[in-house]
């Protein structure tokens, strides 16, 4: 079988960025929340709500990743892999419900009974704000890197869509988010400061709120086809298909499903159609050797079952089904 680059490594799944993440957000939210009070600014209030909330997502991330490792038991019998991607869902509520709904709630409060009047030039909001950008810039160029790594070569939408790792997709998402929000809380300031109206203030404070439901909707709809099932990647598919149509006793490769329970756990079932004369002797000797192989290549597959059936049969089957 040929060999296609994934990322099977379970150590490898992101903690880094998410740790990144956590503790530049830890940081930025204290300091952006002393900025707001001593200026009175919303738009600072709102960045600071939004580092606050992207701090405990990193920590659902990681209770996540942290549950996903716990063993099967009785009542489940395929483990609980899956529980990173049900965390990763919470994210996107919280950042929907509390990020962008206080964001905006604090915008909207600001407009209609009057911001802080600008003063002098806000210093220290512009500080807080440019030393929060560093830092949200290295931990978005950490997940960037793992993100990288992790590509297939199909295109920035398609490689970023295929990912099966929600704590690299999150943690981008997050950080993009907030390296925007930082950009569109300096006009706010600057616009106001310039102009010495407060709304402008109230609107920047909006607009991340905006932001931050438009990131919410993106993390909810790519989390949700994970929480669904989605299978592996094709080209694993294919490479298995091709490597087994190569054994001279199949007939034909009836079907291959896979589906991730988790980013490094895949179930992957094969229907078989066997040349009548085979022994049973025979076919379980060619099963032990295909699983071998395709574990071996494939560390991700990490729940594997055939199906001798016959073509006509598993066409029956199908038309039932």
């Amino acid at each position: 079988m040929g060999h296609v680059k994934t990322a099977s490594d379970p150590t490898d799944s992101g903690k880094a960025a998410v740790y990144a993440a956590l503790i530049a957000n830890c940081g930025i939210a204290v300091t952006k929340f002393i900025a707001a009070w001593l200026s009175g600014s919303s738009a600072m209030l709102a960045e600071g709500i939004h580092s606050s909330i992207d701090t405990a997502n990193e920590g659902f991330l990681l209770l996540g990743l942290a549950r996903a490792k716990t063993p099967a038991d009785h009542a489940h019998p395929f483990g609980y892999s899956a529980e990173i991607y049900f965390w990763a869902f919470i994210v996107a509520v919280l950042i929907f419900a509390l990020g962008a709904g206080l964001s905006a709630y604090e915008g909207i409060r600001a407009i209609l009974h009057g911001g802080h009047e600008p003063g002098g030039v806000p210093w220290i909001p512009y500080g807080v704000l440019a030393i929060s950008l560093v830092f949200e810039g290295y931990s978005l160029s950490v997940a960037v890197s793992k993100f990288q790594q992790m590509r297939k070569g199909h295109g920035l939408w398609r490689d970023l869509r295929d990912i099966k790792d929600p704590t690299i997709f999150v943690v981008l998402a997050e950080d993009a988010a907030a390296c925007l929000g930082l950009l569109i809380a300096a006009a706010g300031l600057t616009l106001s400061w310039l102009t010495g109206n407060p709304i402008w203030d109230g609107l920047a404070s909006i607009g991340i709120g905006v932001l931050l439901a438009v990131t919410a909707f993106f993390l909810a709809v790519e989390v949700k086809g994970l929480l669904i099932g989605e299978s592996t990647d094709p080209e694993i598919i294919d490479t298995i298909r091709s490597g087994l149509s190569g054994v001279s006793e199949i007939i034909a490769i009836n079907d291959i499903r896979s589906l991730h329970f988790g980013p490094y756990d895949v179930l992957l079932t094969m229907s078989i159609d066997f040349k009548d004369d085979v022994t049973s002797q025979r076919i379980e000797e060619i099963v032990t050797e295909a699983e071998r192989r395709i574990r071996k290549r494939y560390p991700i597959v990490q729940k594997l079952y055939f199906e001798v059936q016959s073509q006509a049969g598993h066409h029956a089957m199908s038309r039932r089904g």
